[in-house]
């Protein structure tokens, strides 16, 4: 395809990629701060530390750069977080790879602020832009990093909850786990995933 052809050149130029690295949030600044986008925020921190460029393609923002050794293509679907499966499906078929080349970094409400779990496969547990890919793509053999951000209290809105700020006074634990998840990304892309499990989810 034309389109593919020109992503490559543009973004990897002639190299092929290892994995596509998908973060889930909501696009705009409005969200950029938010629990629900803590995805974004380890793509974003990894493609700074590379010095990588994004482009827009397909309903997703796009970065090609150099993780652990490996050429990987950082993923950001822009289509609000409901429907990332639509964007993911898209650009899979234009670049022609399967659910398996997919790596998934999302928040996770259900465990405790800071915490990181590095899964296989599995549910959505509740995640509608982690079920919505599994969904779409008829699979749950689908790696994921799961980023807690549930708090002991926490309102019965649990929607308004994930799509709030931050408070302040958590942002040294929200960059900890955020180096810890880019951290683990990187483990799984050197060593695989049944030793970073190990390593990260003691």
């Amino acid at each position: 395809m034309l389109w593919c052809r020109m992503l490559r050149t543009q973004e990897i130029g002639a190299k092929d990629f290892t994995r596509m690295i998908v973060g889930l949030g909501n696009p705009g600044d409005r969200y950029a701060q938010t629990r629900h986008n803590v995805g974004f925020m380890v793509l974003e921190t990894l493609a700074r530390e590379e010095g990588g460029r994004w482009s827009n393609e397909l309903s997703c923002r796009v970065c090609g750069i150099q993780v652990a050794g490996r050429q990987v293509l950082l993923v950001e679907p822009m289509t609000y977080m409901n429907h990332s499966g639509r964007a993911i499906e898209t650009l899979l078929m234009a670049l022609e790879r399967k659910p398996q080349d997919l790596m998934l970094v999302v928040d996770d409400l259900n465990l405790p602020f800071g915490k990181i779990r590095v899964r296989e496969r599995g549910s959505a547990g509740g995640h509608h832009g982690l079920e919505s890919i599994l969904t779409v793509l008829n699979s749950d053999e689908i790696v994921r990093i799961r980023m807690g951000i549930g708090e002991e209290q926490m309102p019965e809105d649990k929607a308004s909850f994930v799509l709030s700020d931050f408070a302040q006074e958590k942002q040294a634990e929200l960059d900890d786990m955020i180096l810890r998840a880019g951290n683990a990304i990187k483990t799984i892309l050197r060593d695989g995933v049944s030793k970073t499990m190990a390593i990260f989810n003691a």
